[in-house]
């Protein structure tokens, strides 16, 4: 499993917390000191609870599991987005569809239209619509593309979320909490850790500290996948291993 590395963490800026004024006092336990009006939070903290969250993940991945990563937030959206489409891990980094969780048979029928569009343009019947069709389906196409393109091949709900800024996410968590899918988060000193399984606290704002923290717990979703595709092979050699011994045991009879 990947390690996290408190000197690593400290050089992407992952102790800067929120001013001291805005703090949410369960995140006392995750808080190192006060400096110039802004919390600092104990890197120490921060890598056990890193190893424990990649630790579920690394579990979750083996077994063939999909996590579904959230952030909205200026700061996040490309990083989180790079790394969930090397994981080929469904996220979300528009606006969060109401319902995404909750309601995810409508979801599903959304995607379901976008494929059928698509469709529509590979045989030909997209050409025969007129003009003024045409535009609206591709806006239609742009629109549902936008908010649900790396969403398209989730067909079940996930079997857990990662989420940046559970404070900004909020609605995500509760439909998560909802259905008691498990939530990993980064959680600033701002934040309620109480609403998160697996909390890891640390800088939510800033691209480099998500960057760190996204890198840790990539290599131990990639080994999760790679123990899953390892235990996959071992059982199709030992099935036909098992039925090359039942053909000579035939032929011997």
């Amino acid at each position: 499993m990947a390690k996290a590395n408190v000197k690593d963490l400290l050089e992407a800026g992952v102790h800067f917390g929120h001013m001291t004024r805005k703090w949410n006092p369960n995140m006392a336990p995750y808080i190192f000191m006060e400096k110039n009006g802004i919390h600092i939070v104990d890197l120490h903290k921060t890598a056990v609870k890193l190893d424990e969250a990649c630790n579920a993940l690394e579990k979750l991945t083996s077994a063939g599991k999909k996590v579904l990563f959230v952030a909205t937030k200026k700061q996040a959206k490309e990083v989180v987005a790079k790394h969930a489409a090397e994981l080929n891990m469904p996220y979300i980094t528009e606006r969060w569809p109401g319902g995404m969780l909750t309601n995810f048979v409508t979801i599903r029928k959304a995607v379901k239209k976008m494929n059928a569009i698509d469709k529509m343009k590979k045989d030909g019947t997209f050409e025969t619509l007129s003009k003024k069709e045409r535009l609206q389906v591709d806006r239609q196409r742009a629109n549902l593309e936008k908010n649900l393109g790396s969403i398209s091949d989730m067909v079940r709900l996930p079997s857990a979320i990662f989420v940046v800024d559970i404070m900004r996410e909020h609605i995500a968590v509760t439909e998560a909490k909802k259905l008691g899918i498990p939530v990993f988060g980064i959680v600033d000193t701002n934040s309620d850790p109480r609403k998160v399984d697996f909390v890891i606290p640390g800088n939510d704002d800033a691209s480099k500290s998500i960057d760190m923290i996204l890198n840790v717990v990539s290599d131990s979703i990639k080994e999760g996948q790679s123990q899953r595709k390892a235990d996959k092979e071992k059982s199709k050699e030992e099935g036909e291993v098992v039925s090359a011994d039942k053909d000579a045991d035939f032929d011997a009879e």
